[in-house]
């Protein structure tokens, strides 16, 4: 298979068809979302919708989060220079909020699922572990960022057959749209013919 494949104006790296995840929170704990040294990125855009969005989570949020909101707000920019949610310390988002299970969830995905919100989660969160890369052509290159944490949802996705395109399904619509998504999975079709991908 080649090194980069290509849907439209987006690069993939070919693991993205090839590897199999699937999230299993029971495991991990939603590792993702309380370790690592930076938050998780976002736009302009999204920074405005978590502050419009902060009103309705906030009473479920760490207190230790809400003193590091009202200092420093959403968002920061990271030592890349990057826009990124703020973190607790060194490493919990402040959006982070936990099950009685002791499970990390996301509070705005939360109320977004309870019907308290219209909005969910910033992209780059939905579509983890893909991470998208803006390139100066103009095109955006998704890569699959492998991490120790979610080797659970790994040996879940082989148990599932599941492979990460298709786990990642509604995100990538929700980014990239259906037309986009549809094309995908003719280039997934193709590949399987020509025997370069397997089921």
């Amino acid at each position: 298979m080649h090194p980069i494949l290509q849907v439209g104006d987006v690069l993939l790296s070919p693991d993205i068809l090839t590897e199999h995840f699937c999230c299993d929170l029971d495991a991990c704990g939603g590792a993702c979302c309380i370790e690592g040294d930076a938050g998780a990125p976002v736009t302009l855009e999204e920074v405005a919708e978590l502050e419009r969005v902060l009103p309705a989570v906030w009473n479920d949020l760490d207190p230790r989060a809400r003193k590091v909101l009202n200092k420093q707000g959403v968002a920061y920019r990271d030592i890349d220079g990057d826009l990124v949610t703020s973190i607790v310390g060194t490493k919990d988002c402040c959006f982070t909020c936990y099950d009685e299970k002791g499970i990390c969830l996301c509070a705005t995905d939360r109320a977004h699922r309870e019907g308290r919100i219209n909005w969910s989660k910033p992209i780059s969160c939905y579509l983890y572990p893909i991470r998208e890369q803006p390139l100066s052509n103009g095109t955006v290159a998704l890569n699959y960022d492998r991490w120790t944490v979610c080797h659970p949802a790994v040996i879940k996705g082989r148990e599932l057959r599941l492979p990460l395109y298709r786990f990642l399904r509604e995100p990538l619509i929700r980014r990239f749209g259906e037309a986009w998504y549809a094309e995908l999975e003719v280039l997934v079709d193709q590949l399987k013919e020509q025997g370069l991908l397997s089921d």
